[in-house]
């Protein structure tokens, strides 16, 4: 089992999961593979977006696993940078273990690794079923798997919804994020920059391991102060990434008292019956 564990109040909550590893040694294998990315693994607030998934996958019933200690980066950034040779050694590796493992079907909460499992991978070799944990949870609830609370923390309060580049513009979902919002019986409310002409938060084509460039204002800045503009009290991402990069606009623009930055998943575990 491996433990995911979240650093509260100065206590560890730790969560059993199952790895793909400890499983096929059982003769068993997972029905759905958890991707859980880079991000999810060794980023704090990451981590928590990491725990909220896998309490609802939890709540659900869902036969799933993780790779653990043998999940590396989908190579991702480092193609985006430039490094086609490390992005091709990476997957190749990545490619040979899940079809080792004869894996079919992956859900991630990233965006970035969604949009290179989906639509990179296949050319390499590795076809697999690839969802993002927004269309998952979708799923989940139109099926009844998951209930949410009568009155729950977030009925009737304004939340406001980012469009991640790689999972709106580059794969065209834009619905399930906001029906899975409409799950919290919340008051959803556009940016006027949003779906197919949303703006990004700063951090695609690995902006976020590098410095900006010189300009007038950062792209997050200006992002942020859109968000904040709806007047939400919750601004809703669906990418750990754009997840750092609007809670650092908020920060910056003093705000973070009066709104919150919550994945969209986050905002599911906590409204769970």
């Amino acid at each position: 089992m491996n433990c995911l564990f979240d650093l509260d109040l100065n206590k560890f909550f730790y969560m059993q999961v199952p790895t793909v590893a400890e499983m096929f040694a059982s003769g068993q294998s997972p029905e759905v593979l958890f991707w859980v990315g880079c991000a999810g693994s060794f980023d704090q607030r990451a981590q928590k977006i990491t725990k909220a998934f896998v309490t609802i996958l939890d709540k659900a019933g869902i036969n799933y696993a993780i790779l653990g200690k043998e999940e590396m980066c989908t190579g991702d950034p480092v193609r985006r940078a430039g490094n086609e040779f490390m992005f091709q050694m990476m997957a190749y590796q990545n490619i040979q273990m899940l079809n080792n493992y004869g894996i079919k079907k992956i859900v991630t909460a990233c965006p970035h690794c969604f949009n290179t499992l989906k639509n990179e991978y296949p050319e390499l070799g590795g076809n697999y079923e690839v969802m993002h944990h927004t269309s998952f949870i979708q799923g989940l609830i139109d099926e009844g798997k998951i209930i949410m609370k009568e009155g729950g923390e977030f009925k009737g309060k304004k939340i406001t919804y980012h469009d991640s580049c790689y999972l709106g513009r580059s794969n065209n979902i834009y619905e399930a994020p906001r029906k899975v919002l409409e799950a919290l019986d919340a008051e959803l409310v556009e940016m006027k920059r949003c779906k197919s002409n949303g703006l990004c938060c700063g951090a695609g084509g690995a902006q976020m391991f590098k410095e900006e460039e010189k300009g007038i204002t950062r792209v997050n800045i200006e992002r942020s102060h859109e968000a904040i503009g709806t007047g939400a009290s919750v601004i809703a991402a669906a990418c750990p990434f754009c997840n750092t990069m609007i809670t650092d606009g908020v920060k910056l623009a003093e705000k973070e008292d009066s709104v919150k930055v919550m994945d969209v998943a986050e905002l599911i575990a906590a409204s769970l019956d």
